[in-house]
């Protein structure tokens, strides 16, 4: 079976087994989704009333639309990878895989795939079911948003591997996720907005990847045009995490 083949297998059986977890439906699909209309209810879509600058000064919902469809990537990634992958070295799957013959490479190629698919379908959700209810702002540049889609998606699962890779059970995976992503959307612009938090708040958010991954994608989503900073900074997670996932991962359990 060809290095290929092999990707496109075991990415089709991971798939079959992400949409069985609970856990993944929840945080994917159904928990973004509850909390965008949360706060499009909340909030609005209008600035006419506002005292100060928020929300880039644009309608709330014009803004959390992007910020949650980077927030599906940051679910998939950081909650339901590395107990997916932990779980497989503690149950002894990866014994498996190893006496196969199938490579590091191969895993990592299989799970950027899935995380590709289960990210696609959530932003779908996101992103048509919003459009239905307020007719928030299309993307203006649909290329930028789909190239700087595909970066996101990549960040994420590749951090999610690297937890998957170093973590020593699925239950500190799980723990070390949920708060992961938990941080994240208080601090990194999907839930207050960034320009109410305090200074050592929005200092901690700068050095996260959700906030970076939400300002790269609402600029070509709104028209902004480029900021090359948050490109090289997810640029950098993406390296690094790559290259310590595949320096640290481990076949079997310590």
């Amino acid at each position: 079976m060809t290095a290929v083949a092999r990707i496109r297998k075991l990415a089709w059986i991971e798939a079959k087994l992400f949409v069985r977890d609970p856990l993944t439906l929840v945080f994917t699909f159904a928990f973004p989704l509850i909390m965008l209309f949360v706060l499009a209810e909340v909030f609005g879509n209008s600035t006419a009333d506002r005292d100060e600058v928020v929300y880039r000064n644009i309608g709330a919902i014009d803004y959390y639309v992007p910020a949650y469809v980077a927030l599906v990537a940051a679910a998939v990634g950081l909650v339901s990878i590395p107990v997916r992958l932990t779980s497989y070295r503690e149950l002894g799957v990866f014994r498996r895989f190893r006496a196969s013959g199938m490579s590091a490479w191969t895993l990592i190629a299989a799970e950027l795939a899935v995380t590709a698919l289960l990210t696609l379908v959530g932003t779908i959700l996101v992103v048509v079911s919003t459009a239905a209810a307020y007719r928030n702002q299309a993307p203006e540049d649909v290329a930028g948003v789909v190239g700087i889609w595909v970066l996101v998606t990549a960040v994420f699962a590749a951090l999610g591997i690297l937890l998957g890779a170093v973590l020593p059970n699925a239950r500190a995976a799980q723990g070390l996720g949920t708060i992961l992503f938990f941080v994240m959307l208080l601090l990194c612009g999907a839930g207050p907005p960034p320009e109410v938090l305090t200074g050592p708040l929005r200092a901690a958010g700068d050095v996260l990847p959700l906030t970076h991954a939400i300002r790269i994608l609402q600029d070509p989503w709104l028209g902004f045009g480029w900021e090359w900073t948050p490109l090289a900074v997810l640029g950098g997670f993406l390296a690094g995490s790559t290259l310590l996932a595949l320096r640290f991962f481990r076949w079997e359990p310590r």
